[in-house]
């Protein structure tokens, strides 16, 4: 099988289960395939009753699994754009592991508020905690990572366990966050940064900024920051937190997460990638020579191990 043809399948699949091969690169990334893994993709399972069209998820199982640990995957985009499928070299990097891949998608601001979303979120992972042995994945060693928007969810539902609880997943089936590049970690933090900018520079405000997109309320900032609720002896997961260098605020969003998991006793990694932008540090991830790459493994060998 050629590149060009292992391309067409993917774009072709229309049954809800294909068995396919996946590149160890892509082509629109400038990568060229240099090996090819087998793994099953099954489509769009709804992970809700009745299911909303985006309350749907996609499983990635490499060949043979069993009792695999399981990534759950959550995209960014502002939390009013982004797909499941925009997961790059994610499937392979993860899959070549051994690990079972998941990426879903959840409904958008504004046809729902922050909390529905959220609440989307943690019923994935209820749905997989519940599902994914029957994909050949581990409900107990569960992995959350996101990117952006989907960072910020991510680390929400790992560090405010009220989510995941109500859908029966304990906290200790988590085995480890990886947070991209998110700057809403402590959202009144970057609420004023973005607004103090702005009244210096004489620009207008926002008008569905972070204020707006967060409930436009003191109190519902601070709980959907995940610094809030981050507290010792809560069976918070150990973070990865990756964040491009030269962005000032997702730097420091990183570098506030990270005080303040230190401070609650929770193993904590910071990695500033340099050299790249917002959107190239995602869609590096499962590159061979990528740093970020190389972290992210080496976490994973260390919470897994």
């Amino acid at each position: 099988m050629n590149p060009a043809s292992g391309c067409a399948i993917l774009r072709a699949m229309g049954s809800p289960v294909a068995a396919v091969w996946l590149l160890a690169g892509v082509l629109a990334a400038g990568i060229h395939a240099q090996m090819l893994i087998r793994a099953q993709v099954t489509r769009n399972i709804p992970y809700a009753e009745p299911a909303h069209e985006r309350q749907v998820l996609d499983v990635y199982r490499p060949e043979r699994a069993g009792q695999a640990p399981v990534v759950v995957w959550i995209h960014g985009g502002g939390w009013q754009t982004g797909d499941k499928r925009e997961v790059a070299l994610k499937p392979k990097l993860f899959t070549e592991q051994g690990l079972v891949f998941v990426s879903l998608n959840y409904r958008l601001l504004p046809s729902v508020e922050m909390d529905a979303i959220v609440g989307d979120v943690a019923r994935a992972v209820g749905w997989v905690h519940t599902q994914i042995g029957d994909h050949g994945g581990d409900p107990n060693r569960l992995l959350v990572m996101g990117h952006s928007a989907g960072a910020q969810l991510a680390a929400l539902i790992c560090t405010d366990h009220r989510y995941l609880r109500a859908e029966g997943v304990p906290p200790v089936a988590i085995k480890g966050c990886v947070a991209a590049d998110g700057d809403t970690y402590d959202i009144p933090a970057i609420i004023e940064t973005e607004e103090t900018r702005r009244r210096l520079h004489g620009f207008e405000m926002p008008t569905f900024g972070h204020r707006q997109k967060f409930g436009n309320d003191p109190a519902k900032h601070r709980d959907f920051s995940a610094v809030t609720h981050v507290a010792p002896d809560k069976d918070i997961p150990p973070f990865l937190l990756l964040h491009v260098a030269e962005h000032p605020d997702t730097s420091a969003q990183a570098r506030r997460f990270e005080a303040a998991l230190k401070d609650a006793g929770v193993r904590v990694t910071r990695f500033a990638a340099r050299d790249t932008t917002h959107n190239r540090l995602n869609d590096d991830l499962g590159k061979s020579d990528d740093p970020a790459t190389t972290v992210l493994l080496e976490f994973l060998a260390e919470v897994l191990k």
